[in-house]
């Protein structure tokens, strides 16, 4: 699907640009001729870089021979026209994956959210239309916040969806596609890492309310979504994963188990959903089956394909529809390596 193709990703050194990059090595979609690090923080490219220098061996997960060959590495920013459509030359697929992403930050910089969550989009989009640029696909990353949005952080993704969908009429010989999930277990700046930490200084661990449940996958799954959309993806469509629920009530709780932890009620954070949406009550009317997973049309008639259809959903699909139990969820965490781990934190080790 990739084999001897060149792929930008922007913000490429965040949680989900180094899973998707190593993911991309690996060969899984076939082996690409070049991937583009393209952000705009050097240190985090450089610790990057070193890491890959200081594979040796060849193992099931990454192909590490080469690496100088596959794996180059951009300083830009998207906010910036000039270096997205440098960077852009000769590239067949982008992914998207720069964001500001932290709901209170986009609140207090609001205007710093549109500069990264849609004029970074328009960035792309624009260099691809002026140019005349031979991109084959835009995968735009997007978040279930975008879904009914209450804070900044969801308007800007919201919109960078659309941007991305009508970009479609702006660079026909483009499929531009986008994927939308909710918390990424474990990345950088979600409630399990801050969970750690609190548990980590002896508590007490914060909860904005007691009946607050989010979606949950991990960031491997979000990987698997992009690349369902990168197979099977429409011009236009939005694909959603179907991914488990959970109270984050009980989240808690279980990362506490027996140690003697307080929680505490802090109250709703500006900008917070108690329940987060994947697909609305108005985009259920326009989603499909694809394969295992959700894809909502386009909006927009030009781009829409799909002229006879059977929704595949009658109703909102909201993170308070089906939860999982608590050893549902305990499961989930042992399986993914994220349970507290006493010993790791006497030794001075960095919680995952």
């Amino acid at each position: 699907m990739l084999s001897n193709k060149t792929i930008l990703i922007t913000g490429g050194t965040g949680s989900l640009g180094k899973v998707l990059t190593r993911r991309l090595l690996s060969g899984e979609v076939g082996t690409p001729k070049k991937i583009i690090i393209f952000s705009r923080d050097e240190a985090k490219q450089h610790a990057m870089r070193v890491e890959y220098m200081n594979k040796v061996h060849v193992t099931d997960e990454v192909i590490y021979h080469n690496f100088e060959r596959l794996l180059t590495f951009q300083i830009g920013d998207v906010r910036d026209f000039h270096s997205v459509a440098s960077a852009m030359r000769n590239v067949d697929v982008v992914f998207n994956t720069a964001a500001l992403k932290q709901v209170p930050t986009c609140e207090y910089f609001p205007y710093q959210a549109v500069m990264t969550n849609i004029e970074g989009p328009e960035n792309i989009i624009r260099a691809i239309q002026e140019h005349e640029l031979p991109v084959e696909t835009v995968v735009g990353i997007s978040t279930d916040k975008a879904c009914k949005p209450v804070n900044v952080m969801g308007m800007t993704k919201a919109i960078q969806e659309r941007v991305f969908i009508q970009g479609n009429m702006r660079c026909p010989n483009t499929r531009i596609i986008c994927v939308r999930y909710g918390n990424v277990l474990a990345s950088r700046g979600s409630v399990i890492p801050f969970f750690h930490e609190q548990i980590k200084a002896g508590g007490p661990v914060t909860i904005t309310t007691t009946d607050m449940t989010r979606f949950l996958l991990s960031l491997n799954q979000a990987v698997d979504t992009i690349f369902a959309a990168l197979r099977e993806g429409k011009r236009g469509e939005t694909f959603i994963p179907r991914v488990p629920s959970a109270l984050i009530t009980d989240l808690a709780e279980i990362l506490i188990g027996d140690r003697p932890i307080k929680t505490i009620v802090t109250g709703v954070r500006p900008g917070e959903k108690i329940h987060e949406i994947l697909i609305s009550e108005e985009e259920c009317h326009r989603t499909i089956e694809r394969g295992n997973y959700y894809a909502i049309m386009p909006i927009l008639p030009e781009v829409n394909l799909e002229k006879e259809f059977k929704p595949a959903i009658s109703k909102e699909y909201s993170s308070d529809d089906d939860l999982m139990s608590r050893e549902e969820l305990q499961k989930l965490l042992q399986d993914q390596k994220l349970m507290v781990d006493d010993e790791a934190n006497q030794n001075g080790e960095l919680l995952r």
